[in-house]
């Protein structure tokens, strides 16, 4: 087992390029989180590169069409493996967006819609480099795409927070330099205690201080809730920074998500907003639907290079003889087919992959039954078509305090196309894109939950919990502006016992890096290639996903003797001038001592 953290991997560069920039908070969902219902159908029509026979040892079964599968079958047919790729239900997997049928007139286009809105954040690293080799017909490549949010505000009880510039490093880059600036950023939240706001950030000091050790060892076995010690605070204490916190960035409650995860997310946030460790700026966006900027064009690139796509095809089973993976079985409406290559690689979520690794595959490496004790929660959208703009913040928003924990985006200010006459009927002018966190908590209306509601009861609640958070709610967000609405249709028997929801977000919760594995496994050619593989990131996203389709690839290149170059990996940037803090923790961590700057800590006496 690697029992380096995640956050120690990476490049150790300078800290350069510190100056004042825009301040953008990072509390909101990552994450990747998306969809249903693809525009790219099934192609069971071998292109005539991929018809060339492929050499002994090159032929590459991928199973999931997403972010994973997509790319190691992009890194793979680079280095001239024959690679064909399987999926049950839409290319793109839950990165993708969705037309909503029926809504299109006039030449227009259907409306667009998604899992989840669109967030890439400047740490993310891996994807833009796959992303700047996915060319456009026009020219360029889908990391031309990419667009800056220009702020971040949360809503809170009717008071707009914006989190603009608000000041940079000066001197030299320290935990205490970083502690000085977080208070003149998160000074704005005057509704919080200003001691508590206090102890909330030296919270994150001590994280950045730690070593790998103790954020491997101690932080990621305790809640966020725990870390942040809710018990005793503030109720704004506990919506402003610690709720909104988990809820919008990871799709989980504080006592469920693990401090390891959200501190290194805190983390690569605030070096991203300063500029720091190559990245670029903290919040970025697609400037159209995800199909058009990304999905579509990665899908006829990956064809060119000789990649077959064979759509309506879930896989069923997974052979074993000989001590390897013999055969594969994938089934769809038109019955079930054989799969047969040289390496199988499985790049479907942890709640399908599961049930894939059977008793043969077990026997063999008997450490893939920790998957069993990875949890996934609801992260899905719900789509609020308006006839004029909503101008609620130049990029994403967060509303505090609401139960469902809501995070939204308004898309028409960053899309390259005018909304009104490329798609729906005309009236339409602006997509309100809303991720919905908390599918288990009361709402304010119904009393009910809200995987226990309908459809209509759903669209009701947040609209409520909107008007209730933004200031003059119900004047800005009228029923009159409102044209209609599309929910995420993974979640369907709304309002039955037969509740359900097909595409469920990955979620770390305390002491889950231990149950990850890595891309490759101990049967010879099977490998991983998803969101719960290690990953330096350690979060369920389109980052994580890419990363662990680039290690499932570069296992095929090692497995299979051809040699060359490996895809290349990059993790998450450590300023190098932190070196002699993080052994000086490690130290500490060693005698059980605490961080020097953790000012409460659970296991001191």
């Amino acid at each position: 087992m690697d029992d380096r953290t995640p956050s120690q991997h990476g490049s150790t560069e300078g800290p350069g390029g510190i100056g004042r920039r825009k301040f953008v908070t990072g509390a909101l969902a990552a994450a990747g989180a998306a969809t249903v219902a693809g525009a790219i159908g099934p192609d069971r029509t071998a292109s005539a590169a991929a018809t060339r026979r492929a050499a002994p040892g090159r032929r590459v079964a991928v199973f999931g069409g997403g972010m994973g599968g997509l790319t190691v079958a992009h890194e793979l047919a680079e280095r001239g493996f024959q690679v064909t790729v399987y999926e049950r239900k839409a290319w793109g997997g839950k990165c993708r967006s969705m037309p909503v049928p029926g809504t299109g007139s006039g030449g227009r286009q259907d409306l667009p819609a998604e899992h989840g809105f669109r967030f890439f954040p400047g740490f993310y690293q891996n994807l833009p480099d796959t992303m700047k080799r996915i060319p456009l017909p026009g020219g360029g490549t889908a990391y031309d795409n990419f667009v800056a949010g220009e702020e971040v505000a949360a809503f809170y009880n009717g008071r707009k927070y914006t989190l603009p510039a608000a000041g940079s490093i000066i001197g030299t880059l320290s935990p205490d330099s970083i502690l000085a600036f977080l208070r003149t950023a998160f000074g704005v939240f005057t509704t919080v205690p200003a001691d508590e706001v206090a102890f909330f950030l030296q919270k994150m000091i001590a994280f950045v201080a730690s070593g790998p050790q103790r954020r491997l060892r101690q932080w990621e076995n305790m809640s966020f809730a725990e870390f942040v010690r809710v018990e005793g605070k503030s109720r704004a204490y506990r919506e402003m920074l610690v709720d909104m916190f988990t809820s919008t960035l990871v799709a989980a409650k504080p006592d469920k998500a693990n401090a390891h995860t959200m501190g290194l997310m805190a983390e690569a946030w605030v070096y991203s907003t300063l500029g720091l460790g190559g990245y670029e700026e903290p919040d970025r966006l697609l400037n159209a639907p995800t199909n058009e900027a990304l999905i579509d064009p990665w899908i006829a690139h990956l064809r060119s290079l000789g990649v077959r796509f064979v759509g309506d095809a879930a896989l069923t089973r997974l052979s074993v003889a000989g001590g390897r993976i013999s055969g594969a079985q994938v089934t769809g409406a038109g019955g079930t087919t054989a799969v047969e290559a040289d390496h199988y690689v499985l790049a479907v979520p942890v709640e399908r992959a599961v049930p894939l690794l059977n008793d043969d595959i077990l026997a063999i490496d008997p450490g893939l039954r920790s998957l069993r004790n990875l949890a996934v929660d609801w992260m899905n959208g719900i789509m609020i078509y308006l006839r004029r703009p909503l101008h609620l913040a130049e990029g994403h928003v967060a509303y505090a305090g609401q139960p469902w924990a809501l995070t939204s985006i308004n898309q028409a200010q960053f899309w390259k196309k005018n909304f009104g006459t490329t798609y729906g009927d005309g009236e339409v002018n602006d997509c309100l894109s809303i991720d919905i966190s908390a599918w288990d908590r009361p709402g304010i209306l119904y009393g009910k939950p809200a995987r226990d509601c309908t459809h209509e009861q759903i669209f009701n609640e947040v609209v409520a919990q909107l008007r209730r958070a933004i200031p003059f709610g119900s004047l800005r967000l009228t029923d009159a502006n409102i044209h209609s609405y599309f929910i995420d249709p993974a979640i369907t028997g709304n309002g039955t016992p037969q509740v359900a929801n097909d595409e469920p977000l990955l979620i770390n919760s305390p002491g889950s890096w231990y149950h990850r594995p890595e891309a490759a496994t101990r049967v010879p050619n099977l490998y991983l290639a998803s969101d719960y593989v290690k990953a330096g990131i350690n979060l369920a996203t389109m980052e994580g996903a890419n990363e662990a389709g680039r290690k499932a690839a570069n296992a095929v290149l090692e497995a299979s003797g051809v040699g060359g170059t490996p895809a290349k990996l990059v993790d998450l940037w450590q300023p190098e001038v932190f070196n002699g803090i993080f052994a000086n923790d490690d130290a500490r961590f060693a005698a059980g001592q605490p961080n020097v700057f953790d000012i409460w800590d659970p296991h001191r006496p």
